[in-house]
């Protein structure tokens, strides 16, 4: 039987829609400017996207486009090993709710797993300060 890993999701209210705000994540071209403290930059490499991470190089790719806010995308290696990130995009009111998972994965130490979560949520809140400082 497979483990079931400790998890935390982790959300953002944007006072954008949510067809915006899902464009906006999708496009990876993005990422740099809102995801800061994993993303240094990224670049088209054929078919696939690069990051440059604190790490080091790392993948990243969104599963296929779709109308219902899910943002899922694999995080892996040159080598090939990859994770799921699960996020999505909901309708929140007038605006949007962007919400992520994050999963304690074998090997992680409580430590870590914290640290993680506090970046992504200060990613979060970078996400929405990008996107309600666009003009409409």
């Amino acid at each position: 039987m497979a483990s079931i890993y400790h998890s935390q999701t982790l959300s953002v209210a944007v006072q954008r829609g949510p067809g915006q705000v899902y464009e906006y994540i999708y496009n990876l071209s993005n990422f740099p400017e809102w995801a800061t403290s994993f993303c240094l930059s990224i670049r088209e490499s054929g078919e696939k996207w690069i990051m440059e991470t604190p790490e080091g190089p790392a993948t990243i790719r969104f599963v296929e486009k779709n109308q219902y806010g899910v943002l899922d995308h694999y995080v892996g290696t040159l080598s090939g090993d990859e994770n799921l990130v699960s996020m999505r995009v909901v309708a929140n009111g007038m605006g949007s709710e962007v919400l992520l998972t994050a999963f304690q994965l074998q090997g992680m130490s409580d430590v870590k797993f914290a640290e993680d979560q506090g970046m992504v949520q200060r990613d979060l809140e970078t996400l929405k300060s990008v996107l309600e400082g666009q003009a409409v």
